[in-house]
């Protein structure tokens, strides 16, 4: 949704690199750019002139003496103010101390009220709660048959003694469903309300009814993030004629520009506390600001990362694979382990959102978003038409074998053959990060402290300068030299004039970063 906004501030950013020192100029043109940035994705025009104006003073400030690098100061400017503008911190439900805790979502028509109730039902089960949904919206079509579908697929129950369809006492339902509540133990009750189309009084006499007769814990506001400034009126309307507590996004996904919906915890002073990104009932988050100006100013999400992928993966498998893994060369860890890590990566979501929270991908996206689905089926099917011993054992896969394979997988045997040679490819490298060792990459750019090609004639001089002497105990023949193990460079050796680190630092960062090896394989891949 943010992919415009997150375009213009990196170019913005990018403009800065290489400044020693920022003129009163230099600051003037970038806020300048940062305006025409958060206008073009919709945000609302004050919260604007008070994002800019802090900015710049901030920037003018006694923040910049001295620094190495004005951009990243910026940049860091610039996040701890989105952040701002989000809501500064997350803000977490508030449980009644006696139960039930009663959670009324409010909100206009097609808003997304009911799709929601189901989610956060959902979210609340796996937190250990025990909720009941309560069909409340008696006006719209089979709003009240929705609900009991919703509350089905998330395995919780739904109240709702009233067909609806405009038929029934939406207050007298909700106030019966405390009553249901109590007498059966439920400790939340979510009430999902009617909307309109549009602001009327009608709407909000019986919200605010509804409120009265509940007395609710929270009122949430469930905004669409696509409808653009309407959002900011209608949460100022529902502000003054009902109140709430805290704000739902809903379609964080869309391709829309979605600026108005970060300015509504600026405009009315109430926090965002979740956010719905996707059409599954597992597509809910809690909403952290932090976390969302990282996403927009492109640097990833990577505990929401993590968190996806302790939820998903399970942690005896994946401690078996790194097992595996760990071995000489790798040669443990078969085809039937990559289709498992595979498939949990499957599970957290598209590859394309999965990539688009690591840190860095904000250049990559137009390949990520064409990452093709398909292909990982396609690499599904090849593997589950091998028998058990060849997926152990890809050695084994002679031409017939890869002919059969191909046949029955309804590929070429071109395509069972490239799959089989960046598998034994990818298995190497994660091995050695698995081990400790930075693996020699081809064709990788120089960094610093580490070896890798270099453009042109310059790399085939500098090649040519390390080029090893032929020493005792080290052979002339370079098929024979290449088996041989290189010796261990003194301490420091690898590390740049800047204090980059060096390779044996490079490679203990690798290995404290605990990160799931199906993940470790992707990023490599």
């Amino acid at each position: 949704m943010f992919d415009t906004l997150q375009d213009r501030l990196a170019a913005t950013f990018k403009s800065l690199r290489g400044k020693g020192r920022l003129s009163d100029a230099d600051i003037d043109a970038t806020a300048r750019e940062i305006r025409i940035a958060l206008l073009e994705a919709d945000v609302n025009l004050q919260v604007v002139r008070e994002f800019i104006a802090a900015v710049k003073e901030r920037a003018k400030g006694t923040e910049l003496t001295g620094a190495l690098n004005p951009a990243q100061q910026v940049i860091k400017i610039v996040n701890e103010e989105l952040i701002g503008i989000l809501g500064g911190e997350t803000r977490v439900l508030r449980f009644a101390k006696r139960p039930p805790t009663v959670i009324m979502l409010a909100g206009l028509q097609g808003a997304g009220k009911t799709t929601l109730a189901g989610k956060l039902a959902l979210w609340l089960k796996e937190q250990g709660h025990s909720p009941l949904l309560v069909a409340a919206d008696l006006q719209r079509p089979n709003a009240v048959t929705q609900l009991q579908i919703v509350g089905e697929r998330a395995g919780v129950h739904t109240f709702a003694p009233e067909p609806g369809n405009g038929v029934g006492d939406p207050v007298q339902v909700a106030r019966a469903s405390i009553e249901e509540a109590n007498r059966k133990l439920y400790d939340v009750v979510i009430v999902d309300t009617a909307g309109r189309l549009g602001i009327d009084a009608e709407l909000m006499q019986q919200a605010a009814d509804i409120r009265t007769a509940t007395k609710p814990d929270e009122v949430l506001f469930v905004v669409n993030a696509m409808i653009g400034q309407d959002a900011v009126n209608t949460a100022n309307a529902f502000a003054e004629g009902v109140g709430f507590d805290g704000v739902v996004l809903t379609q964080l996904d869309g391709d829309a520009r979605g600026g108005a919906a970060l300015s509504i915890a600026r405009v009315t002073g109430k926090p965002i506390m979740f956010a719905s990104n996707g059409e599954k009932l597992t597509d809910f988050d809690v909403f952290h600001p932090d976390r969302m100006a990282s996403r927009i100013l492109g640097m990833g999400d990577m505990l929401t990362l993590i968190e996806q992928a302790e939820k998903t993966f399970d942690a005896e498998q994946s401690a078996k694979a790194a097992a595996k893994l760990a071995s000489k060369d790798g040669g443990d860890f078969g085809l039937a382990d990559f289709l498992q890590q595979m498939q949990a990566v499957r599970k957290m979501g598209p590859l394309s959102k999965v990539f688009g929270m690591l840190p860095g991908m904000g250049e990559l996206k137009d390949q990520i978003a064409g990452i093709d689905e398909k292909e990982i089926d396609r690499i599904e099917a090849i593997i589950q038409s091998m028998t058990p011993a060849e997926r152990d054992d890809p050695k084994i896969l002679n031409g017939s074998r890869r002919a059969r394979i191909a046949k029955g997988a309804g590929v070429e045997v071109s395509a069972v053959n490239n799959l089989v040679n960046k598998f034994f490819d990818a298995r190497k490298m994660m091995s050695a990060m698995a081990g400790g060792r930075m693996p020699n990459i081809p064709g990788m750019p120089a960094m610093p402290g580490m070896g890798g090609a270099l453009p042109g004639a310059r790399r085939a001089k500098q090649q040519q300068k390390k080029k090893p002497k032929n020493k005792r105990g080290v052979s002339g023949n370079p098929a024979k030299r290449n088996g041989q193990q290189p010796a261990q460079p003194a301490a420091g050796s690898n590390g740049s004039a800047f204090g980059a680190p060096s390779q044996e630092d490079l490679a203990k960062q690798m290995q404290d970063f605990d990160l799931p090896p199906e993940l470790k394989k992707m990023l490599k891949k």
